[in-house]
């Protein structure tokens, strides 16, 4: 900046440019630092901001870049790490990129809750286990996660835990037309059918609090020792023994077991029906008949898949089965 002297003269202010910033020396740039040549190591548990990873054989503890967000990364993920990999005690290694996922299962808090929060990537499969008796079964809640499950894309399979309690033979027919694998255990029980359909899977175990979820995550991985816990005899409800998602590997490198805390409600408002349908091939085929704005349920008038029951070219029990599932997503503000 000039100013003017009394004589006319101009000169320098020797004052114009104090408190600005230096101009920058460098021009901005829109590149961001190459990772792909990074190692990937997947993401096994998150405890207090710090992810568990093995990268490997090594097991890494790191933090996450800024860029990723808040919950940009979560168990399962395949994520590219650099910084210390070493694994060494009190060494941190940093989570600068996340790898596409090939499924992420989500969950609302509640039916009325906008925003879906992803659990666990890159799994091929589900497995709900419910208790047969203490706490008895809750079909509102299985029927709630099949959708979850169906909608991420995962294989669902149910496991009904306390055999010794209660039969399975009603549980086990009300899901025979899904189609779903049933398999029943006790404590101490043979689990090499429950062993065959976890082979060389990623598998997500998700429950009721209570159901003996932990209590067989410890029998197929022997030394994980994992919490359990007690139903309480007035509530009839499980207590919360697990707190975060970890991601363990099945002995002899023969899959993985992603064990989730227990549950109490599980919301689908992220869920569509189109996701539902998917689900359902062959109804899929059938409801392109039905005429405009159907909703396939009971009292549609002139639905499709009406139709096709009575002609003999779809199970009534197959049909009976979707609507029960459509229904759990329609139910607001139910949580199971």
């Amino acid at each position: 900046m000039s100013r003017r002297l009394p004589s006319g003269a101009i000169t320098e202010d020797d004052h114009a440019g104090f408190g600005r910033p230096p101009r920058r020396t460098r021009p901005r740039t829109k590149d961001r630092p190459d990772y792909s040549d990074a190692p990937q190591a997947i993401v096994t548990t998150i405890d207090r901001g710090r992810y568990r990873c093995l990268l490997g054989d090594v097991a890494l503890t790191a933090t996450k870049a800024r860029a990723l967000g808040r919950k940009g990364v979560i168990v399962g993920d395949r994520v590219a790490v650099v910084g210390d990999l070493s694994g060494a005690e009190g060494t941190l290694a940093r989570i600068v990129e996340v790898l596409p996922r090939r499924t992420v299962l989500r969950r609302t808090a509640d039916d009325t809750d906008p925003f879906e929060r992803p659990i666990v990537a890159n799994a091929d499969q589900l497995v709900i286990v419910t208790a047969l008796a203490d706490p008895p079964p809750r079909t509102g809640m299985i029927d709630r996660i099949l959708v979850a499950a169906y909608d991420a894309g995962l294989d669902p399979v149910l496991c009904l835990t306390k055999e010794d309690l209660a039969p399975a033979d009603d549980l086990v027919a009300a899901y025979a037309p899904l189609d779903v694998p049933v398999v029943t255990v006790r404590p101490g029980a043979d689990l090499t059918a429950l062993r065959e359909l976890l082979r060389d899977l990623t598998s997500v175990f998700i429950g009721h609090s209570g159901v003996g979820k932990s209590t067989l995550v410890n029998a197929l991985i022997p030394g994980v020792d994992r919490a359990t816990g007690e139903v309480n005899e007035v509530t009839g409800r499980g207590r919360h023994t697990s707190t975060a998602a970890i991601a363990l590997e099945l002995p002899e490198h023969a899959g993985w077991v992603i064990d989730t805390p227990g549950v109490r409600s599980f919301g689908l408002s992220h869920v569509t029906r189109e996701s539902i349908l998917a689900a359902f091939s062959d109804l899929s085929q059938l409801i392109a008949d039905c005429p405009r704005g159907c909703t396939h349920g009971t009292d549609a008038p002139e639905c499709a898949l009406d139709t096709a029951v009575a002609e003999g070219r779809l199970a009534a029990k197959r049909l009976e089965s979707f609507r029960r599932l459509e229904g759990a997503w329609l139910e607001r503000p139910a949580s199971g």
